[in-house]
């Protein structure tokens, strides 16, 4: 199966990318992509690629990895939304309704300032 990812290109600390059609089961680094469909550099937000190539792919049944569906989506390639590629740790928790039941702090205050009330006055009483 094939796959349209990206491969790092550059020096260390100067990434660029190639957008590259390879077999699944290659390695990237080694250079044995099928065809390179274009490039795309972070640093500068320039991003050239080949439109009908990369839809010729697509037809043909290749996958495209989740960044460079992104990069297709912001340049209007292919409709679709947008995919999170962020680890799972960094997504925004969201807000988890209490649980029935569950006491709070200040009930718990209460409470106890309660029943202390009425202790001190049973020892009154007796």
């Amino acid at each position: 199966m094939n796959i349209i990812r990206l491969q790092r290109r550059g020096r260390k600390n100067d990434p660029s990318f190639r957008v590259i059609v390879i077999d699944s089961k290659r390695a990237a680094k080694r250079g044995r992509h099928h065809e390179m469909l274009g490039s795309y550099d972070p640093r500068t937000d320039r991003i050239e690629l080949k439109a009908d190539r990369i839809m010729h792919w697509i037809e043909h049944g290749a996958q495209v990895s989740d960044t460079v569906h992104n990069l297709l989506v912001s340049q209007k390639i292919i409709n679709a939304k947008k995919i999170n590629v962020l680890p799972k740790k960094t997504v925004p928790k969201k807000d988890v309704p209490e649980v029935t039941g569950a006491v709070s702090k200040t009930e718990v205050a209460e409470s106890t300032a309660g029943s202390e009330s009425e202790v001190a006055s049973e020892a009154v009483a007796q």
